[in-house]
């Protein structure tokens, strides 16, 4: 953990040339979200989860409502990857994407999206051969060139990890308890 309330657990670096064990590790941080998400927000109230994780942040309710949509759109541009030839992914504005209805519903809406999203991910990440892991995809905010499988995977893995990061470090600063 860092002081760094944007980026509680540090900025997201990948391991390149990537390895079975960072493998192993990332869809182990994708399969734990659900269940870490939904005790990161367990017994929290109304007005607690209305209350931004940082001056100028989303509130703690948005980021649950965000994961689910981000993790969404990465299961599909994963799934592209894997079944088409270098696909560009089709990027979303997430601000915009945070201030709609659905970000202000009760969270067990997108807790459940999210464990049913993470299930089918994790399904489709152990079924995976060695070569799916380089199968690549063309990110328009990466102009430097393709990205990889491997790449999604352990952004996701730090993505996960990084907005519970967000919720848990709030609940300690606000010493509201765990």
């Amino acid at each position: 953990m860092t002081s760094d309330l944007s980026y509680p657990i540090g900025p997201f670096t990948p391991v390149a040339p990537s390895t079975d064990a960072v493998r192993r590790a990332a869809v182990k941080d994708i399969a734990e979200l659900p269940a870490r998400m939904r005790a990161a927000v367990d017994g929290l109230s109304d007005v607690q989860l209305d209350t931004p994780y940082r001056p100028g942040g989303w509130t703690v309710r948005q980021v649950v409502h965000h994961v689910a949509d981000s993790h969404m759109n990465a299961y599909i541009r994963m799934k592209l990857a894997l079944t088409e030839q270098t696909p560009t992914i089709k990027l979303y504005d997430e601000k915009p994407w945070a201030e709609l209805a659905d970000s202000r519903m009760p969270l067990d809406v997108s807790l459940r999206l999210l464990e049913a999203v993470h299930e089918r991910w994790v399904a489709v990440c152990r079924a995976m051969k060695l070569g799916d892991w380089a199968r690549t995809f063309h990110h328009p905010e990466h102009p430097d060139g393709p990205r990889t499988v491997d790449w999604l995977l352990q952004l996701y893995a730090w993505h996960s990890r990084h907005h519970v990061a967000h919720i848990t470090s709030l609940r300690q600063r606000e010493r509201w308890p765990a």
